[in-house]
């Protein structure tokens, strides 16, 4: 495919999504605004993730277009207030890419991964100077992510500024800190902060053994559910329930699953 027709694909489908929002378009679309469209995005996200997770091409590419009409609603409501269009997101998109990377686009030398991120938060820096509101690099970081990625966020960004246990061993000696002042704790309120401890620096662990803790959350929550379905589905083949059944019986299953789970 030549550059021309993709140009001309990709114009064709802003195009359906102006027509959409027109006056003779789509009452449903039409009625959509930033706020409205907010819990779609978030859905079309997790999508995606299943798709990935799902490791089925056709799949991904279905829900990527999802993400992308998004993309694209958004751009049309912003356009029609005068705010700016999809033009204005893509050169946005590409003058940041290039100015963060001056590795690749310019001068400067990282030699990994690490250095990149390093690089890439100094460079957020200089542009935001002391961000919004005079507000520090660790107060810029948005707060309606969910709890765990939200923690992650927040070690990563400290990190990136050198911020960080200089070896594993020392985050392993936190959570036995932790641990122990939880086991501790007197009261509900004592409680909840130093459970609080506890998950945030099992999620500090996660990054220094370089796993996502999101990632492995979900997978020990997917493992729990396959496991639990096993021992239901043997009480059923007895024509009795989870209800019908001692913890000692369910245990026994239990343990079955986890030969072949």
């Amino acid at each position: 495919m030549t550059q021309e027709q993709n140009n001309v694909g990709w114009e064709q489908l802003v195009s359906v999504i102006a027509q959409l929002r027109g006056e003779n378009g789509c009452h449903w679309d039409k009625e959509q605004d930033h706020q409205s469209l907010k819990k779609n995005l978030i859905e079309e996200t997790y999508e995606v993730i299943d798709a990935i997770d799902s490791q089925e091409p056709e799949n991904l590419c279905e829900e990527l277009g999802d993400i992308l009409l998004q993309v694209l609603m958004h751009a049309q409501i912003a356009s029609e207030e005068g705010a700016f269009n999809i033009d204005d997101v893509i050169k946005g998109l590409e003058n940041k890419m290039v100015r963060r990377h001056p590795h690749v686009f310019g001068d400067a030398v990282a030699q990994d991964s690490q250095q990149v991120l390093t690089q890439w938060e100094n460079i957020k820096l200089t542009e935001k100077h002391k961000g919004e509101n005079g507000e520090g690099t660790l107060m810029r970081i948005n707060r309606n992510l969910p709890s765990l990625l939200f923690a992650q966020k927040v070690q990563e960004k400290a990190a990136r500024v050198g911020f960080d246990w200089k070896e594993e061993s020392g985050v392993w000696g936190k959570l036995q800190e932790e641990l122990a002042e939880l086991h501790e704790a007197k009261n509900i309120k004592e409680k909840k902060e130093e459970l609080g401890d506890c998950l945030f620096t099992l999620i500090n662990i996660s990054r220094h053994l370089q796993i996502d803790a999101e990632d492995a959350l979900r997978f020990s929550t997917e493992k729990f559910i396959k496991r639990f379905s096993y021992l239901e589905q043997r009480l059923q083949g007895q024509g009795r329930s989870l209800t019908d059944a001692t913890l000692e019986e369910m245990n026994a299953y239990w343990e079955e699953a986890k030969k072949t789970i």
